[in-house]
């Protein structure tokens, strides 16, 4: 196939099949010849390596990702775009493309049928609007994967890779770093898409962690608790933990201070290891 990265190319395969770019699924190609392959090598993929891809696009970032792996499996929504990547990814044999949506499909099922006991990494170019959501549910389920790398939002990437208890930190920090060991890769300017988006990208690499790095009796009423701490970042996250968690705030006040923390702490100034702590006490007196 004709180089991928290659305006003109895209715009003929793309005429050829009658396909138009749909804002509802947040679809941005990448043109820029630099990334993807630096998406592949830094992602991991390498020979004895399986890959899931979650979206395809016109396959610029798939055909790296095969040329270095043993198998790719995507999971593409689009239908659209299925007879597109007929075409594109018709040089290779090591490719599967699956049609569905990423937050549906049995992804425990698809990697044991498809990659058995291979170590299995994930890659993608995900649309901003549903970052959080992919990245979390790679995470909670526990997969048998080695790491996740993706492209996001610029802004988002600092908050997926903030240290816990800093400034950046959020909600969506202390779960991604329970579950991984988050890293920034590189930048991705907004000319590098077609058509380009309003904002810059990041590529980063979430490390899968063998080991949570705090144990607590309940992990669901840690991650309801965290919600609930920054879900009013301008005030105290005793605020926030009353209201979400439906506790009496001095009862709240009270673990806080039996954690061996202020009562005045705001959320993001919590180490994960704080908010270990301090959830084991709200445990207790919920």
């Amino acid at each position: 196939m004709s180089n991928l990265s290659d305006i003109g190319v895209i715009k003929s395969v793309l005429q050829r099949h009658g396909f138009t770019f749909s804002k509802a699924l947040g679809q941005n190609f990448i043109v820029n010849p630099s990334v993807c392959p630096r998406i592949a090598e830094e992602g991991g993929a390498r020979e004895g390596v399986g890959v899931l891809e979650v979206g395809a696009g016109i396959g610029v970032l798939t055909a790296e990702l095969a040329k270095r792996a043993d198998k790719v499996v995507c999971v593409e929504l689009d239908t659209r775009l299925l007879p597109v990547l007929d075409e594109t990814l018709a040089d290779f044999d090591n490719i599967k493309i699956i049609n569905g949506d990423i937050l549906k499909v049995d992804l425990h099922k698809i990697l044991e049928e498809e990659f058995g006991d291979m170590p299995v990494i994930v890659c993608a170019n995900l649309p901003y609007y549903i970052t959080s959501p992919v990245i979390m549910r790679l995470l909670e389920e526990r997969l048998n994967i080695e790491s996740i790398t993706v492209m996001v939002q610029k802004e988002a990437a600092v908050r997926l890779c903030a240290d816990v208890g800093s400034r950046d930190s959020g909600a969506v920090t202390v779960a991604v770093d329970f579950y991984s060991d988050a890293q920034k890769l590189f930048d991705v300017s907004r000319g590098s898409f077609m058509p380009a988006p309003n904002v810059d990208s990041a590529v980063i690499r979430l490390d899968v962690r063998k080991e949570v790095p705090v144990r607590v009796t309940d992990e669901k009423f840690f991650f309801s608790m965290v919600r609930s701490a920054f879900s009013q970042r301008r005030k105290t996250a005793s605020n926030g933990i009353s209201s979400g968690l439906g506790m009496n705030k001095q009862t709240v006040i009270t673990a806080i201070e039996n954690a061996g923390l202020p009562a005045t702490v705001r959320a993001e100034s919590l180490t994960m290891e704080q908010l270990g702590t301090l959830c084991e006490e709200l445990y207790k007196l919920r």
